[in-house]
């Protein structure tokens, strides 16, 4: 029985760190007084928790304010200074890591290109081990001050058990990757502290929880968030902040039918949405049908020289009525595709972001539009509205860092225990 008050005791502690460092994080900074209202906790229980962490340095004073006819009141916030987080982003051409301070401050970057090898798994994963070094090193930051390490990748992740060994696992069909024990793979290659955690989830989806925290996402309570690249994913986020127990699911929506008997997608299936809408499908649609690109133009370069023949401008050439024809059918399958979301999970907010899926945008996106309305059910589609994502081509990579940070934050600002090596 001891034992049992012990761990309600220690869980209630941890749960008012969380609930109080959640609210400083997200609506900061924030009086002593402020806080009582906004975590539901009484001033005692403030005051103890908050003297806490201002002595683990997770909190500091932000500057003081007047009150009315009272004494000025202390502002509180996270220090950025307090730990230092990595996101990773298994892309479709590259592998991105980036360095982090707890504001999700961006202190270092570094980029491997994967066009030439693809996803052959040994090199992905020195890339991601040189990576975290040279990262680490241009930043002279000490390893042990990191509380995660976060990564996005594509396909269908399967996260280990607590006794598993072999940690997530990665089965992504596109790529080639068949049940890879990727987690392992990077602990065993990946030069760590043992306390330093591994997060690795679907790359739509860590995208998605970046723009629900600090981008077009925000305030909604569900929001649907493409992630368009060489492929297309997506993800279904349900609430909007840690502290409401946010549901979050990756989508294949890439590879659901959007023509029967059409193209052949990369991961085997004919029509898929990917097939049509996907960089590498544009790419391939444009040289199919006669658009002057290099033989070994990449999907970045294919795309840009797709939409320039398209969009000249006021004193280009006419539009080429082939790239405008392909970029039409292109905008009614995302919009068909779209209108799917919507009858499907009626969200407030659907994003639409990645790479390619942000250079389209802004050309196709009132066609998207037009076409996801004649597609979809009225009522919910009169009420979803979609948009551009907010955050840019590297959301991912921001994405893949709140994984490690959601940790910390639902930990209560406590770094978890050392891992032990087998």
């Amino acid at each position: 029985m001891a034992e049992r008050n012990r761990r309600t005791v220690r869980d209630l502690r941890r749960g008012n760190r969380a609930r109080v460092l959640q609210r400083l994080y997200f609506e900061g900074p924030l009086s002593r007084q402020e806080l009582g209202p906004a975590t539901g906790l009484s001033s005692g229980s403030i005051s103890n928790v908050v003297s806490e962490l201002i002595a683990e340095g997770v909190l500091e004073e932000a500057g003081v304010v007047d009150s009315d006819g009272g004494r000025p009141r202390t502002l509180l916030c996270v220090a950025p200074g307090s730990g230092l987080l990595i996101g990773i982003d298994i892309g479709e051409t590259r592998v991105r890591v980036e360095l982090f301070d707890l504001s999700l401050t961006e202190l270092a970057r570094t980029e491997r290109l994967l066009a030439q090898h693809g996803y052959d798994v040994e090199r992905v994963v020195a890339h991601v081990r040189t990576g975290v070094a040279d990262v680490l090193r241009e930043a002279d930051a000490d390893p042990a001050r990191l509380l995660g390490v976060g990564v996005g990748v594509p396909g269908i992740i399967e996260q280990g058990s607590d006794d598993s060994t072999a940690g997530a696992i990665v089965h992504g069909q596109t790529i080639g990757w068949s049940a890879v024990p990727f987690e392992k793979l990077l602990r065993e290659s990946v030069e760590l502290p043992l306390d330093v955690p591994l997060f690795i989830d679907n790359g739509a989806k860590t995208l998605g929880q970046a723009e629900m925290w600090f981008g077009g996402g925000r305030g909604a309570r569900e929001a649907a968030v493409a992630l368009i690249g060489s492929g297309v994913g997506a993800c279904v986020v349900h609430a909007a902040t840690p502290d409401e127990n946010a549901r979050s699911s990756a989508l294949e929506w890439g590879h659901t039918t959007v023509r029967i008997r059409g193209r052949r997608c990369r991961c085997g299936s004919l029509g898929c949405l990917e097939a049509y809408a996907g960089a590498e499908a544009l790419r391939e649609r444009w040289k199919e049908a006669g658009g002057p690109l290099p033989a070994d133009a990449d999907d970045e370069t294919a795309l840009a020289a797709l939409l320039a023949a398209a969009f000249p401008g006021p004193d280009g050439p006419e539009p080429d009525p082939v790239a405008l024809s392909i970029l039409d059918d292109t905008a009614e399958y995302l919009g068909a595709a779209v209108a799917d979301l919507i009858n499907l999970f009626r969200p407030e907010r659907i994003l639409i972001g990645g790479w390619a899926g942000l250079l389209i945008g802004p050309r196709l996106l009132p066609e998207v539009r037009r076409y996801a309305g004649e597609y979809a059910l009225r009522y919910p589609a009169d009420r979803t509205a979609i948009e551009l994502g907010r955050l840019g081509p590297d959301a991912v990579t921001v994405g893949a860092a709140t994984l490690p940070l959601a940790d910390f934050l639902a930990r209560g600002g406590s770094r978890p225990a050392p891992l032990r090596r087998s």
